[in-house]
């Protein structure tokens, strides 16, 4: 009897002693997990809190049409003032006083804008029903254009890069109702007078992507091939086109 209690004993003390032994095995195990784990692990640098409330820009936006300040932010891009009529918070093509252009000069941007065409479109057709344009760098254009059940060439249909990229889809309400572009727009590189990388471009247009970080082909040209000529930072600019078209809750963030 004792003999087989001596022997219970010792297989209880093996069993105690190999469950002690992967435990420990274990707990090395994942000690080493963890700080192979850590390895990996990048703490610095800490991203600044930006807050995004819920209809408004960004904390650390730039707003260029929406506040007190919208005027005095703008200026002629071929005469010193801005003659373009802006009243609660809307800023309006003022047909024939030409385009406007922001004064700060920019690059890589994220740009929020939302604009409206009239509601009367008469006889208008194509390129005619209410056209205007967002120029960056002023350089490259996105185009604004009434494109609702309006025929014209895809690659300047609203929110082409005109004359160069179709728009994947069209996304266009309804006359009078306003348009959301959101756009994440990479300026090109230069070194010296060589392109080293073109510019690229992502644009949302009511939600919608419907330019998936294309290539810029190089600088906006009605007739003509595009092409690139070194520059550095430049104005945002918008286009008359002697159409009443408005604008609104327009802002960039710096990248």
């Amino acid at each position: 009897m004792l003999k087989k209690m001596n022997n219970s004993f010792k297989k209880l003390l093996i069993i105690i002693g190999l469950t002690t032994l992967s435990s420990q095995v274990m707990a090395q195990t994942e000690q080493e997990r963890r700080l192979q784990a850590e390895k990996s692990e990048v703490w610095e640098p800490v991203p600044e809190i930006v807050s995004a409330p819920a209809n408004k820009p960004p904390s650390d936006a730039i707003v260029l049409i929406g506040n007190n300040n919208t005027v005095k932010l703008w200026e002629g891009a071929k005469k010193p003032a801005m003659q373009w009529h802006y009243q609660n918070g809307e800023l309006t093509v003022k047909a024939g006083t030409g385009d406007i252009k922001t004064k700060q000069k920019f690059c890589d941007v994220q740009l929020h804008i939302e604009w409206k065409t009239p509601v009367d479109v008469s006889d208008m057709q194509g390129q005619q029903r209410n056209n205007s344009g967002l120029f960056f760098q002023q350089r490259y254009e996105v185009q604004i254009l009434d494109s609702f059940n309006n025929k014209t060439y895809p690659n300047g249909q609203a929110a082409s890069i005109y004359k160069q990229t179709i728009p994947l889809v069209n996304a266009m309400r309804a006359p009078g109702q306003w348009q959301h572009y959101d756009i994440i727009y990479r300026a090109p590189r230069f070194k010296e007078q060589t392109l080293e990388q073109p510019g690229y471009i992502t644009v949302m247009h009511n939600g919608v992507v419907v330019q998936n970080h294309v290539e810029i082909q190089g600088t906006t040209e009605w007739i003509g091939a595009p092409s690139y000529k070194a520059h550095g930072c430049a104005p945002l600019q918008l286009q008359d086109h002697g159409n009443k078209v408005s604008f609104r809750n327009m802002w960039v963030r710096e990248l």
